[in-house]
């Protein structure tokens, strides 16, 4: 089901038992021990609404946010659970994608990607703060614990002064941007003690038990150093089970065939065409909770936009394509910690012949529930561990979108096992349906022998 948004706030106060749905309303806030979200009050039935989304020309039947207010309750019989949370979610990816981008510019001129002061480095950090911040906000801090790759004791250090007051200086810039997203930003700037108490909430070891989020803050570091594809990742994990997923790609390619072209023309095309309502060409987020069988995908925020609804949400699905002749293979490209050679092996061997789609990391997830691709395949070098938080989010994805991610024996993905996938049988293994899994899994059996693996 679509995202319940801004102008959708009143009802989702309805659902929760913070006050009665009205027919009338205009923006103000709700306030609530557990929520911040910007909502709706009455106001009188003689004045028009004054908070129209904004639209595209195909979606302009949509009239006003009553009548997409009364489409989405009259059609909607999937269950209410997690959408309170999935909605929160996006807007914290949508937050932290705005945050990548106003500083992209910077980190791709800044040659230092590793460097533990480089923009890079900064922009994680970042990243962390905003999704914890937002979590805490508007689910209430005692409700959140986060499993990710950022460590705050490492932010804490003496030697990291410049970092933590570049992170607390770059958080506050995007906080202040915060009511555009439908959250209230904070009533005064955060200071380094207040972000290094709210990434501290960023401490979960992972439980077969329980309640955690998992966030992959910037995931794809040479493809965003270099102005190519880079994704942060959000999930929410129950009982060692995925129960939604947020991917945030901003510099996803809308169109198949931009992958082909080289990134320097796709960003020269961009400034060029910079994206309008009308015109969506690049950047968006994708999302999915347990249990719906439907996958959506909207557009980042770009220009002045505020996040309402419907922002132009769209369902997405896997591809129909069943033989392994027709499909395409999400080509991997960085290096590290991923056998290309048995991967690109077992591609061929198995007649994936068509030009493979060229994506990085996280957004291979994206490529597959989008339709763009059809097999993706990742196989680690011995003794890396895959990380719960790199897979997650795209593995619920995929599967609500109609396809399957399994490990390599077939298995599913057990995220009850910590910060890594302990269980893994050899790698993992994600496709657009069980015709080409089955096949791409029988091929790993043949050929798994005879690798070095």
């Amino acid at each position: 089901m679509p995202l319940y948004s801004s102008t959708l706030c009143g009802n989702m106060a309805h659902i929760l038992g913070l006050g009665k749905r009205s027919e009338n309303y205009t923006c103000s806030h709700i306030q609530t021990t557990h929520s911040s979200f910007m909502s709706q009050q009455h106001k009188s039935p003689n004045t028009l609404p004054t908070h129209i989304a904004s639209v595209s020309k195909s979606d302009q039947n949509f009239s006003s946010p009553v009548m997409e207010d009364r489409k989405i309750f009259g059609l909607v019989s999937e269950p209410e659970e997690y959408c309170r949370e999935l909605d929160v979610a996006v807007r914290a990816v949508q937050m932290s994608c705005f945050l990548c981008q106003k500083l992209q510019n910077t980190w791709i001129l800044n040659s230092q990607i590793n460097h533990h002061n480089s923009p890079l480095t900064v922009a994680g950090w970042s990243v962390n703060t905003i999704v914890s911040w937002i979590l805490s906000k508007c689910l209430g801090s005692e409700n959140v614990s986060i499993v990710t790759e950022k460590d705050v004791q490492t932010l804490s250090n003496t030697n990291t002064s410049e970092l933590l007051e570049a992170v607390v200086k770059t958080v506050n810039e995007c906080l202040a941007e915060a009511p555009r997203f439908g959250v209230e930003e904070p009533e005064s700037a955060l200071g380094t003690s207040e972000v290094l108490e709210i990434i501290s909430r960023s401490n979960s070891v992972g439980s077969p038990s329980g309640r955690f989020w998992a966030l992959s803050p910037l995931d794809g570091k040479m493809g965003s150093a270099c102005g190519d594809q880079y994704a942060v990742g959000l999930s929410l994990i129950e009982d060692g089970e995925v129960v939604l997923g947020v991917l945030g790609c901003p510099n996803y390619p809308m169109r198949k065939e931009w992958f082909s072209y080289h990134l320097s023309y796709q960003r020269m095309i961009s400034m060029l065409t910079p994206p309008a309502s009308e015109t969506w060409n690049k950047g968006c987020i994708i999302y999915a909770k347990r249990g719906s069988r439907k996958a959506w995908i909207q557009p980042l925020l770009h220009v002045n936009k505020k996040y309402v609804w419907p922002n132009q949400a769209k369902q997405v699905s896997v591809s129909s394509v069943d033989n392994l002749g027709l499909a395409t293979f999400c080509q991997p490209i960085e290096k590290a910690n991923s056998s290309h050679t048995f991967t690109e092996g077992l591609a061929q061997s198995v007649g994936l012949s068509n030009e493979p789609l060229r994506v990085y990391n996280m957004m291979r997830y994206a490529a597959i529930a989008c339709g763009h691709a059809e097999v993706f395949m990742k196989f680690a070098r011995a003794g890396y561990k895959e990380k719960i938080w790199d897979h997650a989010a795209g593995a619920i994805i995929i599967q609500e979108a109609g396809g399957m991610v399994t490990d390599a024996r077939g298995h599913p993905l057990d995220f009850s096992k910590g910060l890594n996938l302990e269980s893994l049988d050899r790698g993992i293994v994600a496709c657009a349906g069980t015709k080409l899994h089955e096949k791409i899994i029988d091929a790993v059996d043949a050929s798994w022998v005879s690798s070095c693996l």
